[in-house]
């Protein structure tokens, strides 16, 4: 529980931008983004709201901030190893990034189709990303179409995460289980086979980190045969 002294040590702290995204990323990471407010930052800093203006002209430019702030936590590329090992680890290393910060894939999502370009550090990682690629020895258009087979997965996240799931409730017009295993015996035989993740956010029976992971392999795998062919 912060004390009078914390607060004054904090008031004695120049205020920087910096700062201004750090306590609002620590802040989204307990309540949420639609908690934050210009205010909820200020009392943590222990400053008058209109103080953060100095550094952050509104939300949308506070947001921005934010997304460069968690996407410098991604790692570099890994030197001394191949191109598609280098981009594997850094997409494992960009997912890690935004479990740590669950409300980050929104905002990226959200600010990116807002923005006319991406943010700085997020127009850095794909630079960076590119290069890799083009190191690996694919040619400009290759990577162009890479870039577009993996979209949201290259920053550590893939679009069902932002869908809107049924909750749990069975459906009264469903048929029962024996008309369906009857009707649809492939359906049935794969829900029975991956029935065990109930919290999964990609489907009933799916496991999260399995399916980013055999996707974006699959991905890489197909990357790498038209690499080589080409």
């Amino acid at each position: 529980m912060a004390t009078q002294a914390d607060a004054a040590a904090r008031s004695r702290t120049p205020l920087s931008r910096q700062r201004v995204l750090d306590t609002a990323v620590a802040l989204a990471d307990e309540g949420g983004v639609d908690a934050l407010s210009m205010r909820r930052i200020a009392q943590a800093l222990g400053v008058v709201p209109m103080a953060l203006y100095k550094h952050v002209a509104n939300k949308d430019e506070l947001l921005d901030g934010m997304i460069d702030v968690v996407v410098g936590e991604v790692d570099p590329p890994a030197g001394g190893t191949d191109w598609k090992t280098a981009v594997r680890q850094r997409i494992l290393s960009a997912r890690r990034m935004l479990l740590r910060h669950p409300w980050a894939a929104g905002v990226i999502e959200s600010r990116t189709k807002a923005r006319t370009t991406p943010t700085p550090a997020v127009l850095a990682y794909l630079d960076s990303m590119i290069g890799v690629f083009r190191a690996g020895g694919f040619s400009i258009d290759l990577v162009h179409h890479a870039l577009h087979v993996m979209g949201s997965r290259l920053l550590g996240f893939s679009q069902e995460l932002f869908e809107d799931r049924p909750g749990g409730e069975p459906d009264p017009d469903a048929p029962a289980p024996e008309e369906m295993a009857a009707r649809y015996p492939h359906i049935t035989e794969l829900a029975m086979a991956v029935a065990h993740d109930r919290d999964s956010v990609v489907g009933s029976g799916c496991d999260d980190q399995f399916e980013f992971e055999f996707a974006l392999d699959l991905t890489l795998d197909g990357l790498d045969r038209l690499r080589a062919r080409s």
